[in-house]
C-alpha cells in the first residue's frame, strides 16, 4: 500500500502543468476593486490598463494552487512568463490574492504573506504614487522577504527572524526567502525588473517593480 500511494504522488507531481489566463478587468472584477479599496477615483492608470491574471503556482505545503494578480497590461505577458519558470523551479508562494480581499490595506496583505500587486497607493514613506499603484510592481513572500527601514527597522514581527539573509533549513519559508544570487531573483532581472533587496539605505526585499 505504501508503495503505490508513493508511486500516485510522483505521477501527479510529474503531470503538473502550469496554466495562466489573461483578461480584461471585467465588471465583477472592477465591484471587487472598488469595495475592496484598491481602486478608486485619482488613481494614476485607468481600468483599461490593467490585466487580471490567474495563474499557477507552488504553495507551502508543494501542492499546485491558483493565484490571481492585477497588473499593467504592458506587462503582463512578462509577468505570466516569471511565474511560470517560478513554478517549474518549484519556488513555494504561500498566497496569491488581489489586495482588495484585504480591503485595499496593504499591512494586513503582508501580514498573511500574501503575493500582491496593483494596489493604488503611495510608496511607502512618501506622498508620490507607489509602483504598485501602475500595476508595475510584484510583493513577493512579503514575511520572508521584508521592507527594512534605513534604520534597520521591521514593522511586521513574523519577518522579525529573516532579518539575516540567509537559507538555512530545505523547508518551504526558507526557500521563499530571496537573495540576490537565487534563481527566482536573477528571474526578474533577467525580464527587466528592478529588486528592492539592492535598494542603497533601505531593503525591500519583496519587492520587484518593471
Amino acid at each position: 500500500m505504501k508503495r503505490i500511494t508513493i508511486f500516485i504522488f510522483l505521477t501527479f507531481s510529474l503531470n503538473a502543468q502550469y496554466h495562466y489566463e489573461i483578461s480584461k478587468i471585467t465588471p465583477q472584477i472592477q465591484k471587487r476593486m472598488i469595495e475592496g479599496n484598491s481602486y478608486h477615483k485619482g488613481c494614476p492608470v485607468s481600468l483599461n490598463d490593467l490585466r487580471y491574471l490567474k495563474m499557477t503556482y507552488t504553495n507551502f505545503i508543494g501542492q499546485d494552487a491558483t493565484g490571481e494578480l492585477i497588473v499593467h497590461k504592458e506587462v503582463a505577458d512578462d509577468v505570466v512568463e516569471i511565474f511560470k519558470a517560478l513554478y517549474e523551479q518549484r519556488y513555494p508562494i504561500r498566497q496569491m490574492r488581489l489586495v482588495s480581499d484585504f480591503g485595499g490595506n496593504d499591512w494586513l496583505s503582508i501580514e498573511a504573506d500574501n503575493t500582491s500587486a496593483f494596489n493604488c497607493r503611495n510608496a511607502t514613506g512618501s506622498k508620490t504614487w507607489s509602483r504598485h499603484a501602475y500595476g508595475k510592481a510584484i510583493d513577493l513572500n512579503p514575511l520572508e522577504n521584508p521592507y527594512i527601514s534605513s534604520s534597520g527597522r521591521i514593522s511586521h514581527k513574523a519577518s522579525l527572524k529573516f532579518r539575516i539573509r540567509k537559507h538555512r533549513l530545505n523547508i518551504p519559508q526558507d526557500r521563499a526567502v530571496l537573495l540576490q544570487n537565487d534563481r527566482a531573483t536573477q528571474l526578474f532581472k533577467q525580464h527587466g525588473w528592478r529588486w528592492g533587496g539592492e535598494f542603497r539605505g533601505e531593503k525591500d526585499y519583496q519587492h520587484f517593480a518593471k
